[in-house]
């Protein structure tokens, strides 16, 4: 269920508890700090990007060309193919494809793309229950909440929290926190989904179009658990997904979890090429919005995203407000790209969402110029009458007033006497600044003041 709120309000609600918020952005600077000293170890690491970059602009260029590749020999190797032009035609379709084995019990690994698509929710009122066997998206699942970060889904959880959901949903001991304790407990559990359900669905990182193989990377072995012990095996994908050759995954596979959680490699990248006897393999190609993308060409790049989560460990926002905050199945920065070309008018506080430090751009592992995509977006939401009033009246009278030195000057004489004489006008609850900080001390001279003092103490000199 969408949030009504913007990002402000509910990230003004993420920072009512504190101690979250610094164990949050502590715990995501250290993941930032792994992946800089995972990055400065691998030789050859900016040529990665380099090149990375360059095989998604090929792809981006060329996308109709491979994806007829991919179909074609997908459908050589014995899996069943489909095409999705929304969320209502990808949902219908895997509907289907269970009902037609008369399956109502799906187990899932993760896949942002059916969060995107509300498949979980989709299935349930049609009488089949659905289970993430991702640990982070299980958790999520149980708490009724979406993901919070595409690699880390509920990295905003306190051990203890996710004890008394255990404790709510499996049974265990009350008061239980330790976190290898409850991992056994959820893998004892999943193991039985894991035995007991005849479908699993699983998202894509890799499509190989040269081959019509895809790639599943995960760090818990629950994708390959699924899928091999599945009668009807079902892949969704975006179109972007797509690589040319199957030599090009030693370039991304050795980015991707590096610049996720900083380790050289994930623990399982597994290939799915062709169903085994007696079973079914179908894959899905999305597109949901993601041609509109392709039609902007300042935005275009974000397709080349890899699902990393960098971007998000790295951001400032995003550590100190919380993934929830963003109201999007994609969060973060890359996120707050992607959210605005599905629904313009929905997240238009997305892009503002952010400091533009650069510091997404400067990690993102196939080099998207994220924070300069921000900077357009904001400018496309003012021209399209997507800012509230008030912002737009403030930016119009910051405007005047930088454009005229004399209004400047006046300004800020006004402001430091203010600062000086009245500072509760300033430091009080309707300014949004004052609600996590104090306002500065006022300087006594300003820098033009002060350089004009010093410059007549040189000529004197």
């Amino acid at each position: 269920m969408k949030s009504t709120a913007d990002h402000a309000t509910l990230a003004e609600q993420f920072n009512r508890d504190e101690e979250r918020v610094d164990w949050h952005d502590g715990a995501l600077w250290w993941i930032r700090q792994k992946r800089d000293r995972s990055a400065n170890q691998t030789p050859q690491w900016e040529e990665l990007r380099e090149a990375a970059s360059a095989i998604k602009s090929n792809v981006i260029s060329n996308l109709h060309d491979y994806l007829v590749q991919f179909e074609e020999n997908l459908r050589k190797n014995g899996v069943k193919v489909y095409w999705a032009s929304d969320a209502e035609e990808h949902n219908q379709i895997v509907y289907s494809i269970l009902k037609a084995k008369e399956i109502t019990q799906m187990v899932k690994s993760k896949s942002m793309l059916t969060e995107e698509c509300g498949l979980n929710e989709y299935l349930h009122e049609r009488g089949i229950d659905v289970i993430n066997s991702d640990l982070g998206e299980y958790i999520q699942q149980i708490d009724n909440e979406p993901p919070s970060h595409i690699v880390l889904p509920c990295i905003h959880k306190k051990k203890e929290e996710i004890g008394e959901l255990f404790h709510e949903h499996l049974g265990t001991e009350k008061g239980l926190s330790d976190p290898t304790l409850l991992t056994r407990v959820a893998r004892k559990h999943l193991r039985n989904v894991f035995l007991t359900r005849r479908a699993a669905l699983t998202g894509v990182n890799f499509a190989v179009a040269e081959t019509g193989e895809y790639v599943v990377c995960t760090n818990e072995g629950n994708a390959d658990m699924g899928a091999h012990l599945s009668e009807v095996q079902i892949a969704s994908m975006g179109l972007e997904k797509l690589i040319p050759e199957r030599k090009h995954l030693g370039v991304f596979l050795r980015l991707l979890a590096r610049s996720a959680i900083g380790q050289p490699i994930t623990i399982y990248s597994s290939h799915f090429k062709k169903p085994r006897p007696g079973q079914e393999m179908h894959l899905i190609l999305v597109d949901k919005g993601r041609s509109a993308l392709m039609a902007r060409p300042d935005f275009r790049d974000s397709l080349k995203c890899i699902k990393c989560g960098g971007c998000m460990n790295t951001c400032p926002v995003y550590r100190k407000s919380g993934g929830l905050s963003y109201h999007n199945t994609i969060s973060g920065p890359i996120g707050a790209i992607l959210a605005p070309n599905l629904d313009m008018q929905q997240h238009a506080d997305l892009p503002f969402a952010s400091t533009l430090c650069g510091s997404c751009s400067n990690v993102c592992p196939v080099k998207i110029p994220i924070h300069e995509q921000l900077y357009k977006w904001r400018q496309v939401i003012v021209k399209e009458g997507y800012v509230a009033n008030r912002k737009t009246l403030s930016m119009k009278a910051m405007s005047f007033t930088l454009s005229s030195p004399e209004m400047y000057h006046t300004a800020g004489k006004t402001g430091r006497w203010i600062l000086n004489h009245a500072p509760f006008a300033l430091n009080n609850k309707f300014n949004p600044w004052y609600k996590q900080r104090d306002m500065p001390d006022s300087p006594k001279q300003s820098f033009g003041e002060w350089y004009k003092h010093n410059i007549k103490d040189r000529n004197r000199s």
